[in-house]
């Protein structure tokens, strides 16, 4: 190899590695068995499988002040678009026009302290879901906007980056561990707390929570005190039905007593 090849190799070596660095493909601090395709480790429960008997089974809709939509649970299993088997699409037709609120799905179970995994997939421009943690405090979901409003952030708190998001119809993913509030003699003195991965990507550090967004018709305690109310209730994972063809699979949840500890992990 000549002095000028060696010199080409270097120089394309050098811009795959920024290119990498730049479109946040890849991060060195990332844990195994997050990710697209990541499988629940020992101890975590499926909470959907793709299979209208586990939605059936784990999910019901959140009977919030705005409920409008009667059981059985209308969201509907769908083909997954982009690979083999099914997922579950959030677009309830009574959420029609962006309705939130009146068609959400919770887990039938509560959780504190969790580690969760979840993949969703957007299926049209400005598609909007979102990912309510302990069915109080909202990871967005939604296409196009990257601001404290949009993708992957702790809603109207802290933006994400949006270089991780692969685009319309791929799949994407949220690892997220989270630490309830804390209370004692009835009174908050731990706000909630959160790290969230994007594709493998941390786009939030034991990052702090500060109230419920949205009012009452988006979250338990979203009516108290401007939702600034929390209370010591446990919640369900929830997800938003916005009347939008926004797609889910692979949800999984590992309880965890995260004790005096943060949520970085």
């Amino acid at each position: 190899m000549t002095i000028k090849q060696l010199f080409i190799l270097l120089l394309a070596t050098l811009y795959i590695a920024a290119c990498s660095q730049s479109r946040g493909l890849s991060n060195r601090n990332a844990p195994g068995s997050i990710g697209v395709g990541a499988q629940a480790p020992a101890g975590a429960e499926i909470l959907f499988d793709g299979s209208r008997q586990m939605l059936d089974d784990n999910w019901i809709y959140w009977a919030g002040p705005r409920l409008a939509a009667t059981p059985p649970i209308k969201w509907k299993i769908v083909d997954d678009p982009a690979g083999p088997g099914t997922c579950v699409s959030s677009n309830d037709p009574t959420a029609a026009g962006g309705k939130y609120g009146t068609a959400d799905i919770v887990t039938k179970k509560t959780f504190r302290d969790f580690r969760l995994h979840i993949e969703f997939l957007i299926a049209n421009p400005g598609g909007n879901s979102g990912v309510y943690l302990q069915n109080r405090y909202e990871i967005q979901v939604l296409d196009g906007d990257s601001t404290t409003h949009g993708m992957a952030a702790v809603i109207n708190e802290v933006a994400a980056p949006y270089r991780p998001y692969r685009g319309l119809g791929q799949w994407n993913a949220y690892d997220i561990q989270f630490k309830a509030a804390r209370f004692k003699d009835g009174k908050l003195i731990e706000k909630a707390r959160v790290t969230v991965y994007f594709n493998g990507v941390k786009v939030h550090t034991d990052q702090s929570i500060n109230q419920v967004w949205g009012g009452p018709n988006s979250g338990i305690d979203g009516g108290n005190d401007g939702g600034k109310g929390i209370t010591d209730i446990p919640g369900g994972l929830k997800l938003q039905a916005e009347g939008h063809d926004v797609l889910y699979r692979n949800i999984w949840m590992k309880v965890l007593d995260l004790g005096e500890k943060g949520t970085d992990f």
